[in-house]
């Protein structure tokens, strides 16, 4: 069993530390900021391995020089995007070990966030950067919204178990969006309650599963009857596909 861990930073993002079992030994998923790292690592005593990179906006990547410069470690990272201090280019593949201690990752090929954005599966976990938030995901940075949802289609087709790992803290305002979509889904108005009440404790609202994103997330819910109403409503013609409604959405919420 691995051991992950939420570091705060900035105002909304997480970084994730993973951990190996019976180990110390330790990787770190999109370092944005160095100092909060530096400080879980020597307050735990931990072992930094390798660096995981999903895509490069500055939020996940401006903290690696930092950090190169206390650990000499190997850095993970897209194949398709120009990140500095990249040593180990990724793309689509399963079964790269990047430490022994670790179990064999899976690389998806994620993009429309970015043009090159992946994601790491790992014992069923996904690292998904910017790709799929809880109840939302990430805005085109890069190439149409066709892409995006061809990824988060990817996303869709993995076991509803599997565990989501997303790097940034939306899931409230996101629920807000999602219930004006499907005001009469009661799994949404339950998740706005359960979200509610982690918020006030102060606690994340990541990890989610897969599972509850499919069952409340209305970018991955495009095909549902009340979600292509209300895009249709709003963008005042006919969609006949899931993806032109995810497109509806995807501008929707640019102005939410």
């Amino acid at each position: 069993m691995l051991t992950i861990q939420a570091i705060p930073a900035f105002q909304d993002n997480y970084i994730w530390i993973i951990q190996a079992e019976g180990s110390q030994h330790v990787l770190i998923v999109d370092p944005g900021a160095a100092e909060p790292v530096l400080d879980r690592i020597k307050k735990q005593n931990l072992i930094p391995v390798a660096i995981l990179i999903t895509h490069g906006c500055h939020d996940h990547v401006d903290g690696i020089n930092e950090l190169l410069q206390h650990y000499e470690v190997p850095v993970y990272g897209p194949k398709n995007e120009f990140i500095p201090h990249i040593t180990h280019p990724l793309s689509a593949c399963d079964g790269v070990i990047i430490e022994p201690l670790f179990p064999a990752f899976r690389i998806l090929d994620i993009p429309g966030h970015t043009k090159g954005h992946i994601g790491f599966l790992i014992e069923g976990n996904l690292f998904c950067g910017d790709v799929l938030f809880g109840a939302g995901c990430g805005r085109l940075h890069s190439g149409p919204a066709e892409v995006m949802f061809e990824s988060l289609q990817q996303i869709a087709q993995l076991p509803k178990e599997t565990i989501i790992y997303c790097a940034h803290e939306y899931t409230e305002n996101n629920l807000r969006f999602a219930v004006m979509i499907e005001p009469k889904n009661d799994e949404l108005q339950q998740r706005i309650k359960d979200t509610a009440v982690l918020r006030q404790q102060a606690k994340p609202t990541i990890p989610f599963t897969l599972e509850l994103e499919l069952a409340t997330n209305p970018f991955m819910r495009c095909e549902q009857a009340e979600v292509m109403a209300s895009a249709k409503k709003y963008i005042d013609q006919a969609l006949a596909t899931p993806n032109s409604v995810f497109r509806a959405l995807r501008m929707w919420k640019d102005r939410f």
